[in-house]
């Protein structure tokens, strides 16, 4: 990974992937092999389905199974390391995956004793316990990344020699055989909410994603967003905008949506005439928000759900209309910079059949039938299984997409496959939570956190966005919720911010460290296919997302926004004053409206946008009213400058 400016030449999308997301990284293995590891993930996935429609086993059982079927499949296809052979697998990743699955299934063959000698562990038992910690660190290692198992091993190091340390932070340090029970025998570590919440929910919706892939609709976002959006000024910038918020829906990965998407949309963008940053940060911008994006979230909806107690669709509600909120503010931005540069829409023959784009709508159908099952009381699990249930009926509407049972087998193999990262991302920060939970970080960080702030929340909160951010940077976004959830969030709770709020707030300044320099994952892979710098494209991507670092503001200073407590009508104008302030936040970034803008109008555009952005009449009036005279004001300096132009 870079973080030069230097301007290289685009890369190709599959190695853009490989370096940027670790999870692309798995072997392409042949013949028996791949059959039997082939077998091994179809095996996973039918397990998950058969025990999401009849009762599973006792909870840590369960887990365990779950567990040792991802450990087992992360060894067989995840090298050790980039350079390791992609097509075979190496003799010791053998090993640890027999390891791996007899360690996790340890609590399988061992259920009624292991429960019978709570507390009264024999030294093998720590000894299984250390094993599968280990293995789980180096297999999130390699699905995951460094970042998460660089934050878990502290957090580990932490639960046992935190008498060592002075201040807050300090507690009575644990023995290894302690933190092991902790993270092992019980269910507040390894096979905690966030493992929990794996097996439950979060597999079964990628396993819909998958077969939602398999029907075209991610090619058919694409041709919709073209449709749609393709003719307007600067069409294939809101061509991005619109199809990666499409994406979004069903993914969970903001690299995989550049890759993506960006493949099809950057290029576009040059083409039309934005620069190569621009349209870099565009796609970054856009594919990071898409995992903020309701149904999914990046799965991490779900996780919200059992670590706030909301139930999953209030808070996919809640999250609508913030989200909306950001790609209105991306939107905006991209056609004050077409404005700016003249930039026209594609040409008609640049764009897709319509007529073909609408008899394909059928395409959304599973999408609606998850939406519409949720809404109308259906659980998260058995929305999904109808999800993947209209898939099925959906491809056989074409020839082309028709699923054959080699079709069906090979969606199960990719769905399980797709799941891995989030078994080592959950596994790994179950590990996080354990010791929180052991230590009382979460309280001491909190309560630090606002001696620091001396109580004020607007300091609690940017101390918390500045926590949120660092504890983001380079993680996946199941981990970075977990961790960002578990550490920032009790602060704000603490000051009376109502949960989902404070939730939703650790969570947006989580996200968008994907487009935070220095470590700017998704801005990066977006540079490497526009071949701009690296750099420059984040801070534009920082720049586009203002929304993504305003927007939770206002939803803490007026959870209206998010539903909370508040008539329709009171979120309804809380969402379009946030929405005036965007454009004249927007504008003066850009340095546009209706003509250039001058410095002096640049400083009052932003300063009236805020004022709109911050809830309040008094502000809202002042913000609305200067924004209103300073359109004015442009309006007329352009009237003038086309009559004498004309005269």
């Amino acid at each position: 990974m870079t973080s030069t400016n230097q301007t290289a030449a685009p890369a190709d999308p599959n190695e853009l992937l490989s370096a940027y997301d670790p999870e692309s990284r798995y072997r392409k293995l042949g013949g028996k092999l791949g059959w039997l590891v082939g077998a091994w993930l179809v095996a996973f996935s039918l397990y998950q389905v058969v025990f999401s429609i009849r009762p599973a086993p006792p909870a840590q059982m369960h887990l365990a199974i779950h567990l040792a079927f991802g450990l087992g499949a992360m060894f067989l296809l995840y090298p050790a390391t980039r350079n390791s052979a992609r097509t075979k697998v190496a003799p010791y990743d053998f090993a640890l995956a027999g390891i791996a699955v007899a360690a996790a299934g340890y609590w399988v063959y061992n259920f009624d004793a292991l429960l019978q000698r709570i507390g009264n562990y024999s030294p093998l038992d720590y000894f299984v316990g250390a094993v599968v910690i280990i293995l789980i660190l180096e297999a999130a290692r390699r699905v995951v990344g460094i970042p998460i198992v660089v934050i878990a091993t502290l957090f580990l190091l932490y639960a046992m020699f935190g008498d060592y340390l002075g201040g807050f932070l300090q507690h009575r340090g644990y023995s290894w055989e302690r933190v092991v029970s902790q993270m092992y025998f019980t269910t507040e570590g390894i096979f905690g909410t966030p493992l929990q919440v794996s097996a439950k929910y979060i597999f079964l919706f990628l396993l819909f994603g998958a077969f939602l892939e398999r029907t075209g609709v991610g090619a058919y976002f694409n041709e919709l967003s073209l449709a749609i959006a393709g003719r307007r000024v600067g069409g294939p910038a809101k061509v991005a905008v619109f199809s990666s918020a499409l994406q979004g829906t069903i993914s969970g990965s903001s690299v995989a949506n550049v890759v993506t998407s960006g493949s099809f949309t950057i290029p576009m963008m040059k083409r039309m005439g934005y620069k190569k940053e621009f349209a870099g940060a565009v796609e970054a911008a856009s594919s990071t928000g898409g995992q903020i994006m309701p149904p999914i979230m990046g799965a991490a909806a779900f996780l919200m759900a059992e670590f706030t107690g909301v139930d999953y669709w209030s808070i996919a509600l809640a999250a609508a209309i913030p989200a909306v909120l950001y790609f209105t503010g991306i939107w905006i931005m991209v056609h004050f910079e077409a404005r700016r540069l003249g930039l026209r829409g594609l040409n008609e023959e640049e764009m897709p059949d319509r007529w073909d784009v609408l008899k394909r709508s059928y395409l959304l159908a599973p999408i609606l039938v998850v939406i519409l099952s949720l809404m109308f009381g259906a659980s998260p699990i058995r929305a999904a299984l109808y999800g993947i249930a209209a898939c099925i009926a959906v491809s056989f509407f074409r020839a082309d997409t028709r699923m054959s049972i080699a079709d069906f087998v090979l969606t199960l193999r990719n769905g399980a496959r797709s799941a891995l990262g989030v078994v080592a991302a959950t596994a790994a920060a179950g590990m996080i939570v354990g010791t929180v939970l052991l230590t009382g970080l979460g309280l001491k960080f909190a309560n630090g956190l606002i001696d620091l702030s001396g109580g004020v929340l607007l300091m609690t909160l940017l101390l918390t966005m500045f926590s949120s951010i660092l504890l983001g940077m380079g993680t996946p976004t199941t981990a970075n919720y977990i961790i960002t959830a578990t550490i920032a969030a009790p602060a704000l709770i603490q000051l009376d911010v109502p949960i989902l709020a404070a939730h939703m707030f650790t969570f947006y300044f989580g996200i968008v460290a994907d487009i935070t320099p220095p470590v700017a994952l998704a801005a990066f892979a977006a540079a490497g296919i526009s071949g701009g710098g690296a750099m420059r494209t984040g801070v534009q991507s920082s720049k586009l997302a203002i929304a993504a670092f305003l927007i939770p503001y206002v939803f803490v200073l007026s959870p209206a926004l998010l539903l909370i407590d508040a008539a329709w009508y009171e979120t309804l104008f809380v969402a379009l004053t946030a929405t005036a302030g965007m454009f004249g936040v927007s504008a003066a970034l850009i340095g546009f409206w209706l003509r250039p803008l001058k410095v002096w109008e640049r400083v009052w555009s932003a300063a009236a946008g805020l004022l709109l952005i911050v809830p309040g009449w008094l502000t809202d009036s002042i913000g609305l009213g200067s924004l209103a005279l300073l359109v004015a004001l442009q309006w007329v300096d352009t009237r003038r400058a086309k009559q004498q132009a004309n005269a």
